[in-house]
């Protein structure tokens, strides 16, 4: 079996033939849109006709970007020291800074069209784009004038664009000096981020400590790379008249505060019950302070959940045809085809992503893939990433492009279907086993999501007055925690270095990207309720959900299920499923 990913599909190398050509068309595409520009924006005739152009070559220009950028960052994921991945990262970013000026005054030129639902009716094209427009129209307000974008666009070439590539050098280029064998080895930090999950307590313990004291040879460059970053978010929002970073997310994730404060108010409730599932995991594993962190992803039974990556596979797509056969025959495609680049190594990033391929209707899949049952989740939750690109394969390029918080619902209902499977099949032991990796991962994505987000929020606080050190963006750290977690965790055994290799927090462009997964958990929770209740016939309602989530607002989207997720009732109900598993993890464990 193949375990590395083939990019071939896209380009066979940064000197193909292909390859250039797309570079050079992109180049000319561009020209061409910066003289037309000019010359639509003159006048208000011939709007119709003006509109389709604009889709049309918007379309053209997003699709060769995206092609040239994604072959671009996928090679740089498996290897950080990519030469000419590097070099024509710095080539595409430029170039499309020379967009940006007529790009602005384009979309000011659109937001000022009076009578604009009349001229979209006249148009099948602009029928089908209208969001598109109209959500052009509503963020033009945000706009600076065409030179000021222009320097703000291409400020970010040697600002955080090149911030976050040095970031990313750093952290996947680190390696971590660990005892081995009565000797001390160097290892890759993937390497020892994997041994969190190691059944030997002294193994766990001792990776924890490595790679904390491991930072120390990086943590200065990493802390300048965030102040830069946060830095320049800052600035960009204040100029283009946004309230703070967080209302940006909000405007572009087509969600409104009132539904984010519904989300936080029942997950701040559901706390306490989170913290009595870290102290009992704590006790099982002989700790009475409260869980370390080093022990937070530790098995706490017997039960060989050892997954080869082969197993895994065949599991998952077992498992996926139990709800549909589209569901299982994309997974089979996904691993067959050689889209899923498996194994940890130098070089490479850390975590797990997955890159939806729109223009030719893939996916390609990033794992740091090592044996355990947790792997074989985060592989479904992966494809869950790469069927919503799945569904959304017959909308146009345009209307494929889905924001932050829905982004996590399709991976996070995958992952529900395969922990359900297992349970079914378990021992005793496996069911404890897969119960507690099921509440582990809930507890990241609303505890450990909720400290983060309390991280950020500090962050950008602090970043106002001036750049933080090293010391302080640790205690900022560590005070997130400590709120989150409360007596859950051993105050002694925190992590202050958490905020080194998320790469979520270093994206100027996706800031507070942690509350889109706990919005993603509690609503794929609140979907798998209902294909509970419905069973077969919701595979079909679910895949229409998916599909139209490039083109309406989150509220929207939910309304199409019967959710309304401003109310704070539906997120105690999801929680409520994550409490009942709780419940019933502390009284197997009691037996």
């Amino acid at each position: 079996m193949e375990l590395n990913w083939s990019l071939k599909e896209i380009y066979s190398a940064f000197n193909s033939d292909e390859f250039k050509k797309d570079l050079e068309k992109l180049t000319k595409v561009i020209e061409d849109i910066n003289i037309w520009a000019t010359d639509v924006t003159r006048d208000k005739e011939n709007l119709t006709r003006k509109l389709e152009e604009y889709i049309n070559k918007f379309t053209i220009v997003t699709e060769l970007s995206n092609k040239l950028g994604i072959f671009i960052n996928l090679s740089l994921s498996v290897n950080t020291k990519d030469k000419e991945a590097l070099k024509y990262s710095d080539i595409l970013e430029k170039l499309l800074t020379n967009l940006v000026e007529s790009s602005t005054k384009l979309e000011k030129y659109i937001s000022n069209i009076d009578g604009i639902d009349d001229i979209i009716n006249k148009s099948e094209v602009l029928k089908e784009h209208e969001f598109v427009l109209k959500d052009i129209i509503e963020q033009s307000k945000y706009l600076l004038g065409d030179k000021e974008e222009n320097i703000i666009a291409n400020m970010k070439n040697t600002g955080s664009n090149a911030w976050i590539k040095l970031k990313d050098n750093l952290i996947s280029t680190l390696m971590v000096d660990i005892e081995e064998d009565n000797e001390i080895k160097e290892v890759p930090l993937t390497i020892v981020l994997n041994m969190a999950y190691d059944k030997d307590s002294k193994v766990r313990r001792k990776a924890y400590e490595a790679e904390i004291k491991s930072y120390k040879k990086v943590e200065e460059g990493v802390a300048a790379a965030l102040n830069a970053i946060k830095g320049e978010v800052l600035t960009v929002c204040d100029a283009r008249g946004y309230r703070s970073p967080l209302d940006k997310t909000l405007i572009d994730s087509r969600m409104n505060e009132e539904s984010l404060e519904a989300m936080f108010s029942a997950m701040k409730e559901s706390l306490p019950i989170f913290r009595k599932y870290l102290r009992r995991k704590g006790e099982l594993l002989g700790h009475k302070n409260g869980l370390p962190f080093y022990d937070l992803y530790a098995p706490v039974c017997e039960a060989d959940m050892k997954f080869s990556y082969e197993d895994g596979t065949k599991f998952v797509e077992k498992n996926f045809r139990t709800f549909s056969d589209n569901l299982g025959d994309f997974a089979s495609k996904a691993i067959n085809k050689n889209w899923i680049d498996v194994k940890p190594r130098e070089g490479k990033v850390g975590g797990a992503f997955c890159e939806n391929l729109h223009f030719i209707g893939e996916s390609r899949i990033l794992l740091n893939y090592g044996d355990n049952f947790g792997d074989v989740v985060t592989l479904a939750h992966e494809l869950g990433h790469g069927f919503h690109g799945e569904c959304l394969n017959n909308e146009t390029t345009l209307n494929s492009d889905y924001p932050m918080p829905i982004a996590e619902t399709a991976s996070t209902f995958c992952e529900t279907i395969i922990k359900k499977a297992a349970i079914k099949d378990a021992t005793k032991d496996e069911a404890l086993t897969i119960l507690e990796t099921e509440i582990s991962d809930c507890t990241q994505v609303i505890v450990d999501i909720y400290s983060r987000f309390l991280f950020e929020k500090s962050f950008f606080e602090a970043r106002k007055e001036s750049a933080l050190s090293v010391d302080e963006i640790k205690e900022l750290m560590l005070n997130a925690q400590r709120e989150a977690y409360g007596d859950g965790l051993d105050p002694n055994f925190l992590h202050p270095y958490m905020w080194t290799w998320k790469p979520h927090y270093y994206d100027a462009e996706y800031n507070y990207y942690n509350f889109p997964y706990a919005f993603g958990l509690l609503f794929a929770k609140g979907l798998y309720a209902e294909y509970i209740k419905k069973g077969k016939a919701f595979a079909e309602d679910y895949e229409k959900l998916l599909s139209i989530t490039g083109k309406n607002k989150i509220a929207d989207v939910a309304k199409v299920m019967g959710i309304d997720i401003n109310d704070k009732e539906f997120w105690r109900n999801s929680l409520k499923t994550i409490e009942e598993d709780i419940k019933e993890f502390i009284e197997l464990s009691n037996k």
